[in-house]
């Protein structure tokens, strides 16, 4: 079992300062690579305060000149929003910064929003047509000269530029969640990541059947990595009710995600209000208890026998999912508290 970080800045209000959640960021990144994690995982997404990467690679460029042997994961850059050449060249060139230590996840994207500001208001739902373009053409352009003509892109013979360090590909990772995902992604060789979100560890279930599904129906490809993404809190297990403080962040995150993804509210400078708690009264899956139980909540005990149980499904990694509406001394403490007491359980 591998464990890795899956970490944005994250403003709330004003009091924290853009400079200081950087800082923040790189902070944790550093404790995970001390503590042993294989990959750090920055997203891309526009105009969120809650969640702030306009670009991963900046972000993971900086990184790789702070950091010695952490891999430096974006994840995941949004197809829609990528011409496959940039793509192509950016990733080499991160992966030429780091010494090789590049990886690439690639989406079809979620938020309507971002569609509506950075594709001409595409639906969000018709992503996964240019995500089933990208990634050839990506892995076309690493290789030499590629000339395009698809659906999406059509582009005379082109290459990456720089070429990335390792061959023949950087590890590429597909966010899959229905079949036909998971389908694509074992098909073209890539790796899987997946999040159940608020569902229970069922839902964790059905998505390695999911994804063992897809091996099966390609014995010709070696098989890929499956990554589970999971919203994760370790706290002092001699305080009973340390669990409460985790659950009601990551409730907040959740009304925030969703009043991101309802595009039914005009931000105010980069800031939307968190849905309110009446609109969940007839969804007890966002309840705090719920998320105690969904969410990878508990003393490092508890931690331990659930991810033992998601080894045991066959997941290859676990990303502990940092972003929570928590403050950063209590995200630190809690990425501490896995360090120390978690991850030496699957040495």
């Amino acid at each position: 079992m591998k464990f890795s970080l899956f970490v944005h800045m994250e403003r709330w209000d004003e009091e924290v300062s853009h400079t200081e959640a950087f800082e923040n960021l790189v902070e944790l990144t550093l404790l995970a690579e001390a503590g042993g994690f294989s990959t750090v995982w920055v997203g891309e997404h526009h105009s969120m305060e809650y969640t702030i990467s306009p670009s991963p690679m900046p972000t993971l460029a900086y990184l790789a000149a702070r950091t010695t042997t952490i891999r430096l994961g974006a994840g995941t850059i949004i197809a829609p929003f990528w011409n496959p050449i940039r793509a192509a060249g950016e990733c080499a060139l991160l992966d030429v910064i780091s010494g090789g230590r590049m990886e690439v996840g690639l989406a079809r994207g979620a938020y309507q929003f971002e569609f509506d500001r950075l594709a001409g208001g595409l639906p969000a739902s018709d992503g996964g047509q240019h995500l089933r373009e990208l990634v050839p053409a990506v892995r076309a352009l690493w290789q030499g000269d590629y000339a395009h003509d698809g659906e999406i892109w059509q582009f005379p013979t082109s290459t990456s530029v720089p070429k990335p360090v390792q061959q023949p590909t950087p590890p590429m990772w597909i966010a899959a969640r229905d079949p036909a995902s998971h389908d694509f992604a074992v098909a073209n060789g890539c790796n899987v990541m997946v999040t159940p979100l608020m569902k229970g560890d069922e839902e964790v279930e059905a998505l390695v059947d999911k994804f063992e599904t897809a091996v099966s129906a390609h014995p010709e490809v070696e098989r890929p990595q499956l990554m589970v993404l999971r919203h994760t809190h370790v706290h002092d297990a001699d305080d009973p009710e340390g669990w409460r403080p985790a659950a009601e962040g990551i409730n907040r995150f959740y009304r925030t995600f969703d009043a991101w993804f309802g595009n039914k509210t005009a931000p105010v400078d980069g800031f939307l209000e968190p849905s309110p708690e009446s609109k969940f009264a007839e969804r007890p899956e966002f309840a705090p208890e719920a998320l105690h139980r969904t969410a990878m909540i508990g003393t490092p005990d508890e931690v331990v026998a659930r991810v033992k149980q998601y080894e045991a499904l066959g997941v290859d990694e676990y990303s502990f999912w940092i972003d929570n509406s928590l403050s950063h001394e209590e995200k630190k403490a809690s990425l501490q508290r896995f360090v120390e007491h978690v991850v030496p359980a699957f040495s």
